[in-house]
């Protein structure tokens, strides 16, 4: 499959990668493209800002969490009708799972796909050094194929041109373009990263601003010729799920609203393939579920700063605790755990009751808990058989205090270089699994078909009682 692509890497996170990407995007599709986008590793708040530009779902790329001979596939499969594909890389460029490899970082999905990178510079106050260090990320691995460089954050159109003649003159690498420091350009963070599109802000202005900056200071037409350059991509044939053979498709009610909205487009797209209808609702606003729900997924979010919101919906609480009270199937990350259980402490110290499923109360924290997981699951559950193994990753500030010793973990973390000790994560509860690990299906679309199969089961009315030597689709 001929299609062009490009890479936008950096030598380290804060440089302005989402901006540039977002800001392309923008631009090229001013020009009549169609642009796929995509995000190297596992971030859920990055592709939002991409999908407003393209006006499409931006997928994610993850060398670690996905099979690599599955990585060039995804990227034909979700640009089969583009123009080009853009892919915003994570990180530093060969920032990834460890320190021996690069496994998981932008280089190993570049070297994947044969994409070309273009290098992303914060060049607030350098000159010549910058040179240095273009040299440096392309000399570093010489099978990556370094493309360009576009220049942020630069004080004014002479600091460019300083820096695009130091690095063209010295290493022979095309600076194509430069953006500007401007307040206005500066996207807002908090505690996990940016400010998700979900929630309210001036998101379409700051896109039109940044927008027609990189169409004024970008040389488009040099950067097309780059990513047309790509050699043809080597397709093999992708996972498949198994889809459920039930005339009535059982519904599966999706939390997503501004407080619950980290969730891959992949998952969703699998779980159809698999046989569910897809019902979306909101916590914060829905006063009760979905008509015909059959099984609940509440992802990750933000709902420590809807903490106030999500208890005051008291009938939506009592609607999902009596729907798991009758056996339907929930599947919780993260901050839906965290919604599930008695109550949330926010960042204030202010408590707030939650759905009350699980014992105990979430609690924000200043300490950061993240980074790639291994997991085994811990019991039969309609999700997982014991022993089986999976890949997922965590990204929180919250713990889970006050649980009981008793209760049935759903998973075993294996240790790692950060981890050296096993422990315990997560609750099976009668039906109800949640954890903080974060999964994307495509590297267990066995998960998706369990999940329709155990929805189809309530839908039937057929008990959850047993599941040792189920099968995957029964």
């Amino acid at each position: 499959m001929q299609l062009p692509r490009l890479l936008l890497a950096a030598p380290m996170s804060g440089s302005g990668k989402t901006t540039l990407t977002a800001g392309l995007i923008g631009a090229l599709r001013q020009r009549g493209l169609r642009i796929a986008p995509f995000k190297c590793g596992p971030d859920y708040i990055d592709p939002g800002y991409h999908a407003l530009a393209a006006e499409r779902p931006c997928h994610n790329l993850d060398s670690w969490l996905m099979p690599v001979d599955q990585i060039a596939g995804i990227l034909a499969r979700r640009s089969g009708d583009a123009d080009l594909a853009l892919i915003e890389g994570v990180m530093g460029l060969f920032d990834g799972y460890g320190t021996d490899d690069d496994t998981g970082s932008s280089a190993h999905i570049a070297r994947l796909t044969a994409t070309p990178v273009i290098i992303v510079l914060d060049a607030r106050a350098m000159a010549r050094t910058a040179a240095a260090l273009v040299a440096g990320l392309r000399d570093f691995d010489r099978r990556l194929h370094i493309g360009g460089v576009i220049l942020n954050r630069v004080g004014s159109p002479r600091h460019a041109t300083i820096i695009q003649t130091a690095i063209e003159q010295t290493i022979g690498v095309p600076v194509l373009g430069y953006l500007e420091r401007a307040e206005g350009l500066t996207l807002p963070e908090r505690h996990l990263g940016l400010v998700p599109v979900a929630e309210p802000g001036h998101w379409q202005e700051w896109l039109t601003a940044v927008t027609n900056r990189i169409a004024a200071t970008v040389d488009l037409d040099r950067l097309l010729a780059i990513a047309r350059s790509a050699p043809p991509l080597t397709i093999p044939p992708l996972p498949t799920v198994t889809a459920t053979d039930q005339s009535n498709r059982p519904v599966i009610a999706v939390a997503r609203d501004e407080a619950f909205n980290f969730i891959y487009p992949d998952n969703l797209d699998l779980l159809e393939a698999a046989g569910a209808r897809l019902a979306f609702f909101s916590p914060l606003h829905d006063r009760a579920l979905p008509a015909a729900t059959a099984a609940i997924y509440l992802c990750g979010g933000f709902p420590e700063l809807y903490a106030a919101q999500l208890s005051a919906n008291q009938s939506l609480r009592d609607a999902i605790r009596t729907a798991a009270a009758s056996g339907m199937p929930v599947y919780a990350e993260c901050g839906g755990l965290m919604y599930l259980t008695e109550s949330l402490i926010d960042q204030h110290g202010q408590t707030f009751p939650m759905v009350g499923l699980l014992p105990g109360h979430s609690r924000m924290t200043r300490r950061l808990t993240l980074g790639y997981r291994t997991v085994v699951a811990q019991t039969d559950t309609w999700l997982w058989h014991a022993g089986e193994t999976i890949r997922g990753h965590e990204f929180h500030y919250s713990v889970w205090e006050e649980r009981p010793p008793t209760v049935t973990p759903l998973y075993t973390c294996l240790p790692d270089a950060l981890r050296p000790q096993s422990a315990t994560e997560g609750i099976v509860n009668g039906q109800t699994l949640a954890s903080y690990i974060h999964l994307h299906f495509l590297s267990c679309p066995q998960a998706a078909t369990r999940f329709v199969a155990a929805a189809g089961r309530y839908q039937t009315g057929q008990k959850e009682e047993r599941y040792t030597n189920r099968g995957d689709a029964v």
